[in-house]
Formats: structure tokens, sequence, C-alpha cells
């Protein structure tokens, strides 16, 4: 997280990335319109503000030995905080030659075996998880100023399991899945509307309608860091680690 903002001096070309040229950093012309918007768009950023509300505290010392009870905690105090969607998260993975990915989804469940998501298979993330089966989580909780991350690897549960996963959810999500062929490419929003039509009424007709594609995966933790902000910005991060069959927890600098 950035500091609060304090008075700005003028921009000049340093700060906005323009020459007297009216060129940006990257050496491309820029008219006058476009280089208002950059100072524009810039001056917004500088001007967000940061946790200008009363935040948490949180005492380490306090921690349990296990990182699982504390996310628990954190995510339920997000929710009474009036966090929207607390359970929405960041899914980061890799493809066969290491370029990331990221995409927000949602947590379907975190027990004693791990995090769990799901998935179509042929999906980016089914694919980049098939070749490299490693992945890492991200939560932002603003309210409160919280984050948690968490990395391991990712292993996909059977055909059941999965499965019982999709037909726990809504009528909504059953529809998305039976529209199916994620990621792949779209020949215009009409086709998607048709498909969509036509998987909503399946799904309303049939409850349990398969999806053989829909995959639910694992995340067993190997690592994860609880982040508690600090208007101060003396934040606290506590760290787990997985060793030698046990859980192992330090203080990380902010």
């Amino acid at each position: 997280m950035t500091d609060h903002p304090g008075p700005q001096d003028p921009p000049d070309a340093a700060s906005t990335g323009a020459t007297a040229h009216g060129s940006d950093a990257h050496g491309s012309a820029m008219h006058g319109s476009d280089a208002a918007d950059t100072r524009a768009f810039r001056e917004l950023l500088r001007g967000l503000r940061v946790w200008d509300v009363e935040l948490p505290s949180f005492d380490p010392a306090t921690a349990p030995d296990e990182p699982l009870p504390l996310f628990r905690q954190w995510l339920r105090e997000a929710a009474e905080a009036g966090v929207p969607e607390p359970h929405t998260m960041t899914l980061a993975t890799a493809d066969a030659s290491g370029d990331p990915s990221v995409r927000t989804l949602m947590l379907h469940d975190a027990d004693e075996r791990g995090w769990h998501f799901a998935s179509h298979r042929g999906s980016r993330k089914g694919r980049e998880l098939a070749v490299r089966p490693r992945a890492a989580l991200g939560f932002y909780w603003a309210r409160v100023g919280r984050q948690v991350r968490v990395r391991g690897p990712v292993a996909a549960a059977g055909p059941e399991e999965s499965a019982a996963d999709l037909h726990r959810r809504s009528t909504g999500a059953l529809a998305a899945g039976l529209v199916g062929r994620q990621s792949e490419v779209l020949g215009s929003a009409e086709e998607l509307a048709r498909a969509s039509d036509a998987a909503w009424e399946r799904a309303r007709r049939e409850p349990e309608a398969p999806v053989p594609s829909w995959t639910l995966y694992v995340l067993r933790a190997e690592e994860v860091e609880f982040f508690q902000g600090d208007a101060q910005r003396r934040h606290i991060r506590l760290n787990y680690r997985y060793e030698d069959g046990r859980w192992v927890q330090e203080l990380l600098w902010p």
C-alpha cells in the first residue's frame, strides 16, 4: 500500500512521463488531449485515499499455531465488517513456460485439506494447473486493511466430489457451467446469449445436470501470510511456513 498523498507540486515531464515534445515514456507522440488525460489519470491515482477508516488491531502473539483458524476468523470478521463478497480471491497460475496469469474467483471452502476453488479443466487456469500444479491465492479486505496470501501445490478432486461441488451451488452457477467453453474465443455476444439461455433452461429443468469438465481444485498451503494494515504504516505481517510436519511462524518487515 502507498502513503496518503500530500500536497502536490505541479506535474513536470519526469512525473508525467511526457517530454517537451509531447511524447510519453515509450517515445510515442501524444496529442494534447492524450497528455491531459494521462496527467488527469495520474493525479487521480495520487489523490486516492488509503485506509481513512479505523482499522482493527492484531496481536500476532495471540495467533493460533496453524493458519486455518485465523483465516476463517479473518474472513468472518471481514463479512461482519460489511466487506462485499469477502470470499472473492485472486488466483495466480503459470503456464509451461512460466508466464503467469491471474484472475478473480470465489473460494468454495477452506478446511484441513486446503483452500478449495473450481473451474473447467479446459479453461486457462485448468490447463495451466495441469502442467504446473502450483498456485497462489490473494485475499484483500480493504475495509479492515487486511490481506491473506496463500501458496502451495494444487490437486484436482475426483469427478464425484467435483460434481457435488457444482450442484451445491446456485442455478446460475450450474447454468454457467453448462455453457462451458471457458477461455475459448467467442464469436459474438449473440452467440453467448443463445448458449446462456439454453443453459439456464436446462439448469432449471435438470438441477443435477452433469458438467464433466467441472473440476474442484484444492490448494494445500505450504505458506500463509497474514497482513494487518496500520495507518502509521507499521503493518503487521505474520507468516506461516510448513516445515518438517509442522507450522513455523515468523514476523516479516512491512
